[in-house]
Parts: structure tokens; C-alpha cells; sequence
């Protein structure tokens, strides 16, 4: 009877052993497999990303192509226009230098009074609001952000879309001012020339007259600049631009 009871023992025992050895290998197998199929998943979810991304990358470095491109394309039609209007503002200052004489058959009282008054009857057109704006905004670029070149894009823009206005004369002026600074002496000249004889009459006509005189005198021709910066006293001799003329000269 003991022996009885020690081999059901022992088979119980065995029974045992060979249930917890088979159940760990099934759940083992199981585990791996659910690891492998994780792993494989966010092996699928990491490739997607970095094609995403590459594809990303490739459309910036196409829209950087672009935009490269396209301000190629402005700066060279710019530069052109720039050209362009040079040359124009250059033929039209020889023309005005070319001119001849207005007759002189009436005493030179009487013409001095005439132009005198047209002189004082000229009127210019007025800005709108949109003009005003627009010229504000180049203002702003020279003055604030000391954009120069973008502002003389936008002057040469301004002059060609409100013509014959009293803010193209100033943006005359400011084209002036501004190739003055960078520095470009022959185009200031020219700009400085238009305003002094097309608009001789014009508020900024003697402090484009003055810097006239201080762009010759920069580009090396002073007895041209003296007799631009002596005109000035006597063209308009209660001018502030007289005074600074006159102080510019003792300085040549």
C-alpha cells in the first residue's frame, strides 16, 4: 500500500513539472511573437515618417528654387529700369541745357516779371490719399530701414504712376538724396538736375540746386559746383539752401 501511495506521488509530481514546463514555452513563443510584430510595425510607422519628411524637404528645396529664380528675375528688370530712367532723366537734362533762348524782343524787365509769374501761378496736382501712402511707405524705407536699393525701385515705381505731381518732384529729390548715399554720383546728378530746371518753381527746387553743386563737387568738378552752389544765393536768396550753399563753398 505504501508503495502505492509513493508512485502516485511521484507521478503527480512528474504531472506537475510537466505542466509548468510546457505552459511557460507556449507564452514565451506567444510574447515573441507579439514583440516581433511590434517591432515591425514601428519599423513600417518610422520609414513612413522619414519618407514624409524627405518628401518635405524636397518641396522646400523646390519653392527656395523658385523664389531664388524669381528675385533673380525682379533685380535684373530693376536694373534695367534703372538703366532705363538714367538714360532718360540724362536726355532730359541735355535738353534742358540745350533749349534755346526765349526771344528777346520784350526789355528783360518785362520778361523777368512774366516768368515771375508763372512762377507763382504755377500750381501742382495734389496727392490722393493712395499717392500719399505710397509715398510714406518709400519714405519709410529710406529713413527707418535705410533700404536703398528697394527704395529706388519703388521711387522710380512712384514717378512713373503719379506723374507730374508735387510729390514727384519730391520723389525726384529723394531719388537724388538716396544715389547720393550709396554713393552713385551721375545718377544723383541727374536727379538733382531734373528738379532744379523742370521744376525750378518747386518748393524742393533750391535744395535740389545746393545738392546739385555738392554732387559735382563729389565727383571732382568744382568749378562746375561753384557756379551751381553760387547760383543758389541768387536764384533764391532767402532760401535756407542759400545759406548751406554758401557755406559748402568756403569749404571748396
Amino acid at each position: 500500500m505504501r508503495r502505492y501511495l509513493m508512485a502516485a506521488v511521484a507521478l503527480s509530481l512528474c504531472g506537475s513539472a510537466l505542466a509548468q514546463s510546457t505552459v511557460p514555452a507556449y507564452q514565451n513563443a506567444d510574447s515573441e511573437a507579439r514583440r516581433q510584430a511590434g517591432g515591425n510595425q514601428a519599423n513600417a510607422e518610422l520609414y513612413f515618417m522619414i519618407e514624409r519628411l524627405q518628401q518635405e524637404v524636397r518641396r522646400l528645396q523646390g519653392e527656395v528654387e523658385e523664389q531664388r529664380h524669381k528675385l533673380e528675375q525682379l533685380s535684373r528688370q530693376s536694373r534695367e529700369r534703372y538703366i532705363d530712367l538714367d538714360q532718360r532723366l540724362l536726355d532730359l537734362s541735355r535738353k534742358q541745357a540745350e533749349a534755346p533762348a526765349a526771344p528777346s524782343e520784350a526789355p528783360q524787365e518785362a520778361s523777368g516779371s512774366t516768368a515771375q509769374q508763372q512762377q507763382d501761378t504755377r500750381e501742382y496736382r495734389q496727392p490722393t490719399e493712395q499717392e500719399q501712402a505710397a509715398y510714406n511707405a518709400i519714405l519709410d524705407l529710406i529713413r527707418n530701414d535705410r533700404a536703398y536699393d528697394q527704395a529706388i525701385d519703388r521711387l522710380y515705381s512712384f514717378i512713373s504712376e503719379y506723374p507730374e505731381g508735387d510729390l514727384t518732384v519730391n520723389a525726384y529729390y529723394w531719388l537724388g538724396e538716396v544715389y547720393l548715399v550709396k554713393p552713385q554720383l551721375q545718377q544723383a546728378k541727374q536727379a538733382f538736375s531734373i528738379v532744379a530746371t523742370r521744376f525750378a518753381d518747386h518748393r524742393k527746387a533750391p535744395d535740389a540746386l545746393y545738392k546739385l553743386g555738392v554732387a559735382e563737387a563729389r565727383m571732382g568738378d568744382n568749378q562746375e559746383a561753384r557756379q551751381t552752389l553760387q547760383s543758389v544765393s541768387s536764384k533764391y536768396p532767402d532760401s535756407n539752401a542759400a545759406q548751406l550753399a554758401s557755406e559748402y563753398l568756403t569749404k571748396l
